[in-house]
């Protein structure tokens, strides 16, 4: 299932300048210098033992399962680059903006007379820089999925159905079924 947390991160790290750490050794000492070189706090972290980690770090171990591979990835990619990421949302939320590509079930709350079925629509709008502020700012405060959606909903009708306030005016816009998602910077 698409979660707009997930695909917000995904956005912003189209910014990064470096590619990530390939290697599980090299992702793994990255995590260890994050960590003020505590093994055991990375061993937490992923959930294996100290000793896992430190044959990590050393190249002893070169090849991760697949689950602790993708665990590995992104809690490299969550802390990579951490100023390249924070100038980029910046840049969305006071010059730039954001894309959003959705294609969803929307339903509608409107005048009487005019229909408020749902159905599957695929937009691709540019939102404008409080929108996009308003998204990082509630991913960064742990909003739920869910309310991301709902923002996202709302930045939408604002700007796609209500036209910026020229047209339909007291439509309430509902995502209801999030079928693709993508964000671009």
């Amino acid at each position: 299932m698409v979660t707009v947390g997930e695909e917000l991160d995904k956005a912003v790290q189209g910014a990064f300048t470096r590619p990530i750490p390939k290697t599980a050794g090299a992702q793994m000492r990255y995590l260890v210098r994050q960590h003020q070189r505590s093994t055991r706090r990375v061993a937490e972290l992923l959930g294996i033992s100290q000793r896992t980690v430190e044959r990590y770090v050393k190249n002893q171990i070169k090849k991760p399962r697949p689950e602790l591979a993708d665990r590995l990835e992104r809690e490299v990619r969550v802390r990579w680059q951490p100023q390249i990421r924070a100038k980029a949302k910046q840049a969305a939320a006071t010059t730039g903006g954001i894309m959003i590509d959705v294609q969803g079930r929307f339903g509608y709350t409107a005048a009487p007379g005019s229909t408020d079925d749902a159905r599957v629509r695929h937009l691709t709008v540019a939102l404008p820089p409080r929108h996009a502020a308003r998204l990082f700012q509630a991913q960064e405060a742990g909003l739920t999925d869910d309310q991301l959606r709902q923002i996202a909903a709302e930045a939408l009708g604002e700007v796609y159905f209500r036209d910026s306030g020229r047209r339909a005016h007291g439509l309430e816009v509902e995502l209801t079924d999030l079928l693709d998602l993508d964000f671009e910077l």
